[in-house]
């Protein structure tokens, strides 16, 4: 590559970022149903037609922050799950870890749990998508674990889609109560905390129950 075609690269790379990075601060405040093509140009400084240099629809922008978004949820599921300690501990730490997403992605937190159910159906196809992956990849490192000894396959799908579930409700919520002070955090966080260990509890006896482990 020519030193002339890697600075036209990096230019559209840089063009295509601040896309993304402005749909995202428009979304704040908005579907993306409703967020119009000529706003995001506007908020960059470039011509409505330079826009499909880098996105074939404001839809496909949509999609693009999926992956964004999702992206940087990834690494803390798969810390969550491989954290190690007593089971208070593990609470503890992916309460913690939650938080602490929430604090450093609060934007990409509030895209994913508008647009989950949002009206742009290729973006909600785009989130289950890629949940479905961490799902099977939380699956994959619950099989792992000495406690799901004798545990199906179903089984453990069924529980990991439980965590992610949780994991996302906890991330929206914490960011709700951001504007609320700590005490509305604390609330929060003690039930995310609560409805974990009941999680927890099912598991340690789910192959105790009539049917359990299918």
């Amino acid at each position: 590559m020519s030193h002339i075609s890697g600075v036209r690269q990096a230019q559209k790379q840089k063009t295509r970022q601040a896309l993304l990075d402005a749909a995202l601060e428009l979304l704040e405040g908005q579907s993306l149903s409703s967020l119009g093509l000529r706003e995001v140009t506007r908020a960059v400084g470039i011509a409505p037609t330079a826009f499909y240099r880098h996105f074939r629809s404001v839809e496909d922008l949509g999609v693009a922050l999926v992956e964004e978004a999702l992206g940087s949820l990834h690494p803390m599921i798969r810390t969550i799950v491989s954290t190690t300690g007593d089971g208070e501990e593990r609470i503890a730490r992916a309460v913690e870890l939650i938080a602490g997403h929430v604090d450093a992605h609060p934007a990409h937190v509030r895209f994913v749990a508008r647009e989950r159910h949002g009206g742009v159906r290729v973006v909600r196809e785009a989130i289950r998508g890629q949940l479905e992956l961490f799902t099977a990849e939380v699956g994959e490192a619950l099989a792992s674990d000495p406690e799901s000894a004798g545990w199906g396959e179903e089984d453990l799908l069924m529980l990991a889609q439980l965590y992610v579930d949780q994991m996302l409700m906890t991330a929206s919520l914490l960011l709700e109560a951001a504007g609320g002070g700590a005490g509305g955090r604390e609330r929060v966080a003690g039930l995310a905390a609560r409805q974990l260990r009941l999680i927890s509890v099912g598991r340690a006896h789910w192959l105790d129950l009539p049917g359990g482990g299918g």
